[in-house]
């Protein structure tokens, strides 16, 4: 879906002068930081911004003032908006770091396992395997005999991969099991007390199926009330359906854990950046640089900053398998059931504006 640009006026921007644009500050800085001690760019997307077009950016932020209008001064001198699409044309979702509570061990109580990746699967090269990623496979098995389809979910529920010590823990609920897949981390709480992180590492490789969706077409939940808690709600009160709609999502999720946890800090997204709650954005990143920020305006999200409608100032450091387009992105809420449930209401169109580094304006005629 190619991405159409219409350059704007930041003083044209509804919500724009009065936004908190040191909180996006912050969330920049730390792709700013990442870019300078790592020394590797991030991928350019189809849009054609690169990393080095945001170097300007990044070297004034040494001499940035404290001065209350610093930040939204420093966004303005940097990067040019341009509306993506048409108003309101663009979508919002949201997601979260949930909590589980887990075993080291399995028992008759802690039975569903979260999953280190087999280190026969490897994503798929851009060209590589054709005929796989023609049927949307992303990720493969590698044999010596070349490439081939991996075990979907079904198969691993159904113990694909049993005996082969990958698992990190167990936690009660599949069901919990099952939308930290879809969430892509989360907090670990053990027995003792005891807390580490789970972060994504790899996945089945097949495409994503939304179960939401799955339970809509049923007639199972109105469109109009889908939200996870629905969907939680369904799955709760439906157990013997359980295989019947959880299998219809094919993409089974991968981990490795991440020891070193500061509560303060959210979990690393694919911009190898801890994630800031209500800064920080997945974004589809065939056509999206990480590191880009974007204004959001959606005037009928209201659940998030009170009555007043969401404008915000975010910054692309994410992505998703189901975050597909220009003006697509997921808001990631912070950690725990009360950010679940506010990731969960967020379903709503929105307006994007997407802030092109300056050198790339001039370089893509903006």
């Amino acid at each position: 879906m190619p991405a159409v640009l219409h350059p704007a006026r930041f003083e044209d921007i509804a919500g724009w002068a009065a936004d908190d644009h040191r909180a996006a500050l912050s969330a920049f800085r730390a792709c700013a930081r990442h870019l300078k001690s790592s020394q590797k760019p991030y991928r350019t997307g189809s849009l054609g911004i690169e990393t080095t077009d945001f170097m300007p950016a990044i070297a004034a932020l040494d001499h940035l003032s404290d001065e209350p209008c610093a930040s939204r001064h420093f966004f303005e001198q940097h990067f040019l908006p341009c509306r993506i699409g048409n108003q309101n044309s663009g979508f919002l979702t949201g997601y979260y770091e949930p909590e589980v509570e887990v075993s080291r061990r399995p028992d008759a109580q802690f039975r569903f396992p979260f999953l280190k990746r087999p280190p026969e699967l490897r994503q798929l090269e851009a060209g590589e395997a054709p005929s796989l990623q023609a049927a949307g496979i992303t990720w493969a098995k590698q044999n010596p005999e070349g490439l081939k389809e991996f075990a979907d979910r079904k198969s691993i529920e159904c113990g694909a991969l049993s005996g082969r010590h990958l698992e990190i823990a167990w936690a009660r609920s599949r069901v919990d099991v099952f939308f930290t897949h879809i969430q892509g981390s989360a907090r670990l709480v053990f027995l003792d007390g005891t807390v580490t992180r789970i972060t994504f590492d790899g996945k089945s490789g097949h495409p994503f199926t939304a179960i939401g969706r799955v339970l809509i077409d049923l007639g199972e939940i109105d469109a109009k009330s889908v939200t996870m808690d629905t969907i939680r709600q369904w799955l709760a009160a439906n157990p013997e359906r359980l295989d019947e709609i959880l299998w219809q999502n094919r993409s089974f999720i991968f981990f490795r854990e991440e020891p070193e946890i500061d509560p303060t800090r959210g979990p690393i997204g694919a911009a190898k950046v801890p994630l800031t709650a209500g800064r920080s954005i997945a974004v589809d990143r065939e056509i999206h640089t990480f590191g880009t920020p974007f204004f959001i305006n959606a005037e009928n999200l209201t659940h998030v900053d009170g009555p007043k409608p969401f404008c915000r100032l975010m910054i692309g450091q994410d992505t998703g398998s189901a975050i597909i387009g220009p003006a697509r992105a997921d808001i990631f809420t912070g950690s725990g059931s009360v950010a679940g449930s506010e990731a969960g209401a967020i379903k709503h169109a929105a307006t994007f504006h997407i802030l092109v580094p300056r050198p790339a304006a001039t370089r893509l005629g903006l």
